[in-house]
């Protein structure tokens, strides 16, 4: 019989973080695919569209004005999904049947006033502003005692649901902790009482000591294809040291996070020549006001395509019915991501 491979297999993958598995089919690549081919819309978008929501001095759905901004600029979501006066309230009937009230803060982070640019397009420096938008909103939202957690991210490209091509990200801040940081904060508590170091830590010196699926490092950062990736190209974005929060990166680390951000996303737009949708976000310690020293923040990137810029992942059936299945591996990902040129594919048109 013949010995086990990882790239030849079906084998399940763990996910510390998280506490749960991916099934893993390497021979699947194999098969013809007949399935959804997407449409590739690559448009040439104007600096400015006056008929855009997000761009500078344009009137917004809700009739106010956006200021004729220069970098970047924040507003409360005018269709926030969490409102901050929320009445409190509860119901529960018997075990089964419980609902609570759930209050919160959405805001929209817009990075550029340019209309045609993404993160990938937009220059290092650039980049570093959104960086400092970031740690100036969640400092004001760690103040506020009705937020308990605040989740940055950023959905890119129609195909993820994003509604406005403009490039923006989102916040929002809510009165409870959410599924997945609540699963990783518990996940990462565990850990750091057994061993007093963080997960991720050992995780990270672990990746390194391989290399196969790392495919950036920086002074600061390290950008890698985690070994239990659901996604196809999934990536991570970690600080070298141990950081609970954003808040408490150094000014050389917010340059090197700016600096891995624009790597990681060049080489995603490089890989099909196409602006690569992903959603991504950044999880990291509850506002709570303890120090959370199990904690340590990273940046999650879940990009759904699969075999072109027409060729989606879905999840369906199996993975919505039992657990999340990949064909391509972590490994065959990471090799094709670090063959790929480092200058955005547009610089050389």
């Amino acid at each position: 019989m013949a010995n086990f491979s990882f790239e030849e297999h079906p084998h399940r993958r763990y996910n510390p973080l998280t506490d749960s598995w991916v099934l893993v089919s390497p021979h699947r690549t194999k098969r013809p695919w007949q399935g959804q081919v997407e449409k590739v819309i690559e448009e040439k978008r104007p600096e400015y569209d006056p008929t855009c929501y997000l761009c500078a001095g344009n009137v917004r759905s809700n009739g106010e004005v956006n200021p004729d901004y220069q970098d970047v600029y924040a507003f409360t979501n005018d269709f926030s999904a969490l409102l901050a006066d929320t009445p409190q309230g509860s119901f529960q009937s018997g075990e089964l049947f419980r609902a609570e009230s759930e209050s919160g803060i959405c805001k929209v982070i817009c990075f550029s006033p340019r209309h045609d640019l993404t993160i990938p397009e937009m220059e290092e420096s650039a980049i570093r502003k959104v960086v400092d938008k970031w740690v100036a909103e969640y400092q004001e939202l760690d103040a506020n005692p009705d937020i308990s957690y605040v989740q940055i991210f950023e959905n890119k490209g129609f195909v993820m649901g994003c509604s406005n091509p403009h490039p923006h990200g989102q916040i929002w801040a809510s009165s409870s902790v959410p599924e997945e940081p609540a699963k990783k904060q518990a996940n990462q508590l565990k850990y750091f009482q057994k061993h007093n170091r963080t997960l991720i830590s050992d995780y990270l010196q672990g990746e390194l000591s391989q290399k196969v699926r790392v495919l950036f490092e920086n002074d600061h950062f390290v950008v890698l294809i985690p070994f239990w990736a659901v996604w196809p190209y999934e990536a991570m974005i970690i600080p070298r040291r141990a950081m609970a929060r954003i808040t408490e990166m150094t000014e050389a680390e917010r340059d090197a996070f700016a600096n891995a951000y624009k790597h990681l996303t060049t080489i995603y737009d490089n890989l099909f020549e196409v602006s690569f949708p992903y959603s991504a976000g950044i999880h990291q310690a509850p506002t709570d006001g303890e120090s959370h020293e199990e904690w340590h923040w990273h940046m999650v990137f879940l990009p759904p395509l699969l075999r072109s810029a027409s060729v989606k992942k879905f999840m369906v059936g199996y993975e919505m019915l039992a657990n999340p299945q990949r064909d391509i591996t972590a490994e065959q990902a990471a090799q094709k991501l670090r063959d790929l040129p480092t200058v955005h594919y547009k610089e050389n048109i």
